[in-house]
C-alpha cells in the first residue's frame, strides 16, 4: 500500500510542477496576517487563519461541505489529516472520532463544540457523544490539533472540532434543499433570514430520515427520523453609538428516533449477508431529544479591544432501548460474548438469530438517561503594534461550567417465538442504574502572540479545576430515598502549558512547531488520576507553482493513558475510566492541495491527505472490563488504523460541477493483542451539480460507487457493515 501511495505522490508532483499559474485555492475571505478575528461562534473563521496558525488546523468551508451535501460527519472529516474514526451505523448518527490517536469510542477524548460552546451531553462528567451536531446544517467545520488548541478544553491531547451553524445573513436570503434516494432516504433543509440596521434573524429547519439499509426477518424499519429547528435573533447598536455591541439569542431543538442496535454479526453471518440483523434486535430503538439556549454578547471597546461572552444551556435526554443479554438453559450471557464465540455459546446464538424459541430469553435494557450542561464563558482580546513593527495579541478566557448525567435504567424480558419478540416481564425501574454523576468546573486560559519579521511565538497556559461527584441511589431504590444513598467525589486541578512557534521565510514557505501538555479529566472514583501526556509537533507549509503542501510530524507521550468502560466499545457501560499506564502515539500528516487547471472556463482542484499513526501501549496490564483484553508492552492501541489516505478531485465550470472522492482505510485491530482485526477497505463517493438557473442547482450524490462490502467495526457487539451503494438526488434553491 505504501509503495502505491508514494507512486501516486510522485505522479502528482510531476504533473503539478509543470503548471504556470499561481494557485488561488482559497475561496474564503482573505485577511491580513495581523488581523485578529474573534467571534462568539468561530475559532478560526477562514482558511487563511488556519494556514497561518502556530499549530495544525483545518477549515472546511461551506463550499466544501456543499460539494457532497453529506449528512455523515465521518465522510466530511475523512479529508482532514490526523483525524481517525470508526463507523457504527453507516449514517454517522453517533460517530467515534479520534484525533492523533486518542481513544475513538463515542468521540469522548476530543473537544466537540457548536458555535464555540461545548456540545457533548455532559462533557466533563460523562463525555460520550450520544448527541452529535448535524453537519447538514453547518456552514463550516473547524478542526484544531496539537498545540493550536490550548484555548479549548478540557481535552487537550488530540484536538478540537467546532461546528459553525448557519449565521444570520446580512440581507434577506434563504435556501431550500431537498434530496431523496436509496433506502427511502430523504432530506429537507430550509433557512430564511434577514438583517436590518439594528435587528437580524434566522430560522432553520432540517429533516433527515431513512428506512435503513439493514434488514430484519419481519421487515421492520431499521432506519431513523431526525428533526431539527434552529432560530437566531440579534440586536446590534447603531454605528454611531459610543460603544458598539450586540446581543444574539440562539435556540435549537433536536429529536431523533432511530431503530439502531448494538448487536452486530458473527464472522460467518457477515460473510454470507452483511446487511442482515438478528431477530433478537427487533425492539432496539433510540429515542432522543436535545434542546439548546445560548445568549452571546459582543462588546467592541475599540478596534483593538473586544470582549465576547456566552451564557449557555444544553439539555439532552435519551432512552436507548436495546438488547443486552441472552438467557439459555438458565444462564445469562452478554451479547458481545455470544457473537464473539457462537460455537461455545451455540444455544444463546440460536435464540439471537431466531432459530430457537424460548420464553423470557431476551433481556432488553432501557438505557434511560438525562443530561444537563450549562455555564458562562468569556474571552477578552486585545492587540496592538510595537514601535519596532512587531504585532502583539493577548487573549484571556474563562468558563464556569456544570454538567450532569442522570441514569434511571431498567431491563425488560422478552419471549422469542417464530422469530418474533413479545414482552414477557417489565423490569423494576432503576434496577439497572440509578445514579447521578456531575461535574463542577472552572477553566481559564491566557494566550499571548508576538509577531516580528516573519517570526511568531505564541506561549500560553490553561488552568482546569474540576470536582467530579457521583450519587448512587442503589438498584432497589426507585424513589431515591437519601437513606440508601452512597456518594463519592474526586477533585483535580491542573495547569496546562503550551507554546507554538511559526517562522515565515516568505509567502511560499513557513515552518511551525509546538509543545504542550495533554490532559483529560479523570472519573469520579476517589483518587483516580487524570490522563496526562507531553505532546510535540513540527511541520512545514510550502507552495511551489500550483502545489500547496503541509507536512506535520507529532509525538504524544502518555504518562497515564485512561480507558473508558463504554458499552459502545464492548465494556459494561458503567463509563468509569480506568488507568492504562504509559503509551506512545506518533505520526505523520501530509496534505497536498492544488488547482491542476484554472482558467475562465474550467477549474480542477485536487487534494490528497495521508495520515500515519503509530499508537502503542508501553505497559503490561489486564483490562478487567474486557475492552482491550490482556495488554502487553508494544501492543497497538485498538481501533486506530496505521494508514489513512483520502483523495478528492473536482471538475468545475460555470454551470457544472463533478466531484470524486476516494478513501482508503487501513486495517486495524479490535483488541490489543491483534487477535481480531477489521480488514482494510476503500470506498469511492461521487457527486455532481448542474445549475438549472442562477438560483437553482440540481444535485446527485452516490455513496460507495462500486458497492464495496466492507466491515467498519466489531464494536459494540459483532461485525458491522459500512454504507452500501446508494444514490440520492435533489435540488438546492437559493433566494
Amino acid at each position: 500500500m505504501m509503495k502505491g501511495f508514494f507512486i501516486l505522490l510522485m505522479a502528482l508532483l510531476s504533473f503539478t510542477l509543470k503548471a504556470q499559474q499561481t494557485p488561488e485555492i482559497f475561496k474564503d475571505s482573505i485577511y491580513s496576517l495581523d488581523e485578529v478575528i474573534i467571534k462568539g461562534n468561530t475559532i478560526l473563521g477562514n482558511k487563511f487563519v488556519a494556514k497561518n496558525r502556530t499549530g495544525a488546523a483545518y477549515y472546511l468551508s461551506g463550499e466544501e461541505l456543499s460539494a457532497f451535501s453529506h449528512t455523515d460527519i465521518n465522510r466530511v472529516l475523512s479529508k482532514v489529516p490526523g483525524v481517525n474514526f470508526y463507523e457504527e451505523d453507516g449514517f454517522g448518527l453517533r460517530p467515534n472520532i479520534s484525533i492523533r490517536g486518542t481513544s475513538a469510542e463515542r468521540s469522548s477524548k476530543i473537544v466537540i463544540m457548536e458555535d464555540g460552546i461545548l456540545i457533548s451531553p455532559a462533557p466533563y462528567s460523562a463525555s460520550s457523544a450520544y448527541y452529535f451536531p448535524s453537519v447538514a446544517r453547518m456552514q463550516a467545520v473547524e478542526v484544531l490539533k496539537g498545540s493550536s488548541q490550548i484555548q479549548y478544553g478540557p481535552y487537550t491531547t488530540g484536538g478540537a472540532i467546532n461546528f459553525v451553524s448557519t449565521e444570520i445573513p446580512e440581507s434577506f436570503s434563504g435556501k431550500l434543499s431537498t434530496s431523496y434516494g436509496s433506502f427511502h432516504t430523504g432530506q429537507l433543509h430550509t433557512t430564511v433570514g434577514d438583517s436590518f440596521e439594528n435587528f437580524g434573524y434566522m430560522i432553520e429547519y432540517l429533516n433527515f430520515n431513512s428506512d435503513g439499509f439493514k434488514s430484519l426477518a419481519n421487515n421492520s424499519n431499521t432506519g431513523f427520523d431526525v428533526n431539527e429547528i434552529t432560530s437566531k435573533i440579534r440586536y446590534t447598536t447603531s454605528e454611531n453609538a459610543k460603544l458598539h455591541q450586540s446581543v444574539e439569542f440562539k435556540f435549537h431543538y433536536y429529536d431523533q428516533i432511530s431503530n439502531e442496535t448494538y448487536l452486530g454479526l458473527t464472522d460467518a453471518d457477515f460473510e454470507k449477508s452483511p446487511y442482515m440483523r438478528y431477530s433478537g434486535s427487533e425492539k432496539d430503538n433510540m429515542d432522543a431529544e436535545h434542546v439548546q439556549y445560548v445568549v452571546t454578547h459582543e462588546l467592541n471597546l475599540s478596534n483593538k479591544f473586544k470582549i465576547v461572552s456566552n451564557v449557555y444551556y444544553n439539555g439532552f435526554k435519551r432512552n436507548w432501548y436495546k438488547l443486552d443479554d441472552v438467557v439459555f438453559d438458565g444462564s445469562s450471557q452478554k451479547i458481545a460474548k455470544v457473537i464473539s464465540d457462537p460455537i461455545q455459546y451455540a444455544g444463546f446464538y440460536s435464540i439471537l438469530n431466531g432459530e430457537l424459541d424460548a420464553d423470557n430469553s431476551l433481556k432488553v435494557k432501557a438505557n434511560n438517561r438525562e443530561y444537563i450542561s450549562k455555564g458562562v464563558q468569556t474571552k477578552i482580546d486585545s492587540h496592538w503594534y510595537g514601535e519596532n513593527g512587531s504585532f502583539h495579541d493577548l487573549e484571556i478566557g474563562f468558563r464556569f461550567h456544570y454538567d450532569e448525567e442522570d441514569r434511571f435504567q431498567w431491563e425488560d424480558t422478552y419471549h422469542l417465538n417464530n422469530g418474533f419478540m413479545s414482552l414477557g416481564v417489565f423490569g423494576e425501574k432503576g434496577a439497572q442504574g440509578n445514579r447521578v454523576s456531575s461535574a463542577n468546573a472552572f477553566a481559564s486560559y491566557v494566550m499571548y502572540k508576538c509577531k516580528f519579521k516573519g517570526f511568531t511565538i505564541a506561549p500560553g497556559f490553561r488552568y482546569e479545576s474540576i470536582k467530579l461527584s457521583r450519587d448512587d441511589y442503589g438498584k432497589t431504590n426507585p424513589l431515591r430515598s437519601v437513606s440508601e444513598l452512597s456518594a463519592r467525589e474526586n477533585e483535580v486541578s491542573v495547569l496546562i502549558p503550551g507554546i507554538g512557534l511559526n517562522y515565515t521565510v516568505n509567502n511560499k514557505v513557513s515552518f511551525f512547531g509546538g509543545i504542550h501538555k495533554g490532559f483529560s479529566p479523570p472519573g469520579n472514583a476517589v483518587g483516580q488520576k487524570a490522563e496526562e501526556s507531553i505532546n510535540l509537533e513540527a511541520g512545514v507549509r510550502f507552495s511551489y507553482n500550483k502545489l500547496n503542501t503541509e507536512i506535520i510530524a507529532y509525538r504524544n507521550d502518555y504518562s497515564n493513558l485512561l480507558g473508558n468502560d463504554l458499552a459502545a466499545s464492548g465494556g459494561s457501560g458503567e463509563l468509569d475510566p480506568f488507568n492504562a499506564g504509559e503509551a506512545l502515539v506518533s505520526g505523520l500528516e501530509v496534505l497536498l492541495q492544488s488547482n491542476l487547471i484554472e482558467n475562465e472556463r474550467i477549474t480542477i482542484p485536487f487534494s490528497l491527505s495521508y495520515t500515519l499513526t503509530n499508537a502503542e501501549f508501553l505497559t503490561d496490564f489486564g483490562s478487567t472490563q474486557d475492552i482491550w483484553g490482556e495488554v502487553s508492552n508494544g501492543d497497538r492501541i485498538p481501533y486506530i488504523p496505521q494508514h489513512l489516505l483520502n483523495a478528492l478531485i473536482s471538475f468545475q465550470t460555470n454551470k457544472f460541477e463533478f466531484n470524486l472522492n476516494a478513501k482508503y482505510n487501513g486495517e486495524f485491530s479490535t483488541t490489543a493483542n491483534g487477535a481480531t482485526e477489521i480488514p482494510s477497505y476503500s470506498v469511492v463517493d461521487t457527486s455532481l451539480g448542474y445549475k438549472l438557473s442562477a438560483n437553482m442547482t440540481l444535485r446527485v450524490r452516490i455513496q460507495n460507487l462500486f458497492d464495496a462490502q466492507h466491515a467498519v467495526s466489531r464494536a459494540p457487539a459483532g461485525l458491522r457493515p459500512g454504507h452500501p451503494f446508494g444514490i440520492y438526488a435533489g435540488f438546492d434553491f437559493k433566494f
